[in-house]
């Protein structure tokens, strides 16, 4: 699915260059920075559980299970970018409001959903979300850390920031024998992914197409072969390669752990 940041995303591509020796070899090491700041507004949607926030069109499911816990926010589609961003991390600061709180200096929070335009309502009144709005429409509890939740909706300044996760990249099975969707969830560095690929131990490396939110589906036979993954980031353009990531028994439903992560 051909997609293409809006002219200001260009700045996200803050990255520096480390350079590391293995073997005697020098390779370079690819490590996400933060872009600079940008403003837009923020509302909340949910109650203080966030249990609205479950789910959502990145498709990681079950945050709490999944590491994302209740600092997250749903994307509008001029910053969601048909789904490249999800994974992606802000830090957030309400800007120039009554509603305020002074001494908060920022939040962080996970893209893990969209936002929808409401063309029934107009874009400053209702409809904030819609294009070419940049708005995060907040989960209560990450809304609360910044401004109190009654303003309904706040200025605020907002930039993008390495994502820090533990461990490494989690893939999670959907699918059939014929077709394998693959969610990707935990990733760091910039958070967000490109392209993937998927090899069998008894097959070459497959391409993936996007299918929308985090996930990417191949239609191949692949049951039977231990699974590994060729993963590129959408923002810093690295490539890492999660070898032998799924056993030759992986079964759909189950979600499989790398030891590999971006920076």
């Amino acid at each position: 699915m051909a997609s293409f940041l809006p002219s200001w995303s260009f700045s996200f591509l803050f990255t520096s260059w480390m350079l590391v020796t293995l073997s005697g070899t020098v390779v370079a090491k690819v490590v996400y920075r933060p872009s600079p700041w940008h403003l837009a507004h923020a509302t909340f949607y949910g109650d203080e559980t966030a249990s609205e926030t479950m789910g959502g069109a990145c498709g990681y499911g079950n945050l709490f299970v999944n590491g994302y816990g209740t600092d997250t926010a749903a994307l509008s589609s001029t910053l969601f970018n048909n789904g490249y961003a999800c994974g992606t991390c802000y830090q957030i600061k309400c800007y120039g409001a009554s509603a305020c709180f002074r001494n908060v200096q920022f939040t962080t929070v996970t893209a893990t959903n969209l936002c929808p335009p409401n063309w029934s309502q107009d874009s400053n009144a209702g409809g904030w979300c819609n294009p070419p709005r940049t708005h995060f429409d907040m989960s209560k509890p990450a809304f609360m850390k910044i401004a109190q939740w009654k303003a309904g909706i706040v200025p605020v300044m907002y930039r993008r920031v390495p994502c820090l996760r533990a461990g490494g990249l989690r893939f999670s099975f959907q699918g059939n024998g014929y077709w394998l969707l693959v969610y990707v969830m935990n990733v760091a560095g910039g958070g967000d992914i490109a392209n993937m690929w998927v090899k069998g131990s008894r097959s070459g490396w497959i391409k993936m197409s996007h299918n929308w939110g985090a996930s990417y589906q191949a239609f191949a036979t692949l049951g039977g072969q231990a699974l590994s993954f060729r993963i590129t980031s959408y923002t810093s353009k690295e490539t890492i390669i999660a070898w032998n990531v799924a056993p030759s028994n992986w079964n759909v439903g189950l979600t499989y752990k790398a030891n590999v992560n971006f920076h």
